[in-house]
């Protein structure tokens, strides 16, 4: 039998998160929050993501890392093939940006700055359990996340069904350390 491809996969989980209802999405986003209390100490830097669609997770995330004292970072769209990072202070600090993403004002933070962070929430459509995680596709990601601490938790952010086990793999694949989802909180991934 041939393996899917990760252009298949993709029309696959993206198809299955738009009939995800809105009620679905929010018991799962509070789940993820409830989880993203624990996974790090007040005073660290986590770099997360600002969902937009039917990403898993939510702003609520967000300010609850910020709430137990933790900077939190997130990127800014480029036209570059790297992520930088901007700190995220709030809602009110959001702006529209490309691609339909809305990111803080504040100032431009250099892409080595991911090397402070202890965690990484990485946006996924799935991650499998070696620790493949697929994106969307324009690898922002892969070519940032090599920059990040090796002792660095890399945490693919998933619906319960995203979290796979086995996915197509390219030799430029960054492996996720982790999955967080909704009904299994974080998961430790074998390579």
């Amino acid at each position: 039998m041939q393996a899917r491809s990760k252009a298949v996969w993709r029309t696959s989980v993206l198809a299955a998160r738009r009939d995800r209802s809105d009620a679905q999405r929010r018991v799962e986003d509070d789940a993820l929050t409830a989880s993203v209390r624990a996974l790090a100490a007040s005073g660290a830097t986590v770099c997360a993501y600002i969902p937009v669609g039917t990403e898993p997770g939510s702003l609520a995330l967000l300010d609850a890392l910020r709430d137990g004292g933790i900077r939190v970072l997130v990127p800014l769209t480029s036209k570059d093939s790297i992520l930088e990072w901007a700190e995220y202070t709030g809602e009110d600090d959001l702006v529209a940006a490309d691609y339909g993403l809305r990111e803080p004002r504040g100032p431009v933070l250099a892409a080595e700055t991911v090397a402070q962070a202890s965690v990484v929430l990485v946006p996924a459509l799935a991650v499998d359990r070696r620790g493949v995680r697929l994106g969307r596709g324009a690898g922002f990601y892969d070519r940032t996340l090599h920059l990040a601490d090796p002792s660095a938790r890399l945490i693919a952010v998933v619906r319960d069904e995203e979290l796979v086990d086995e996915l197509p793999e390219d030799p430029h694949d960054i492996r996720m350390t982790h999955a967080l989802t909704p009904s299994g909180g974080l998961t430790a991934l074998v390579e």
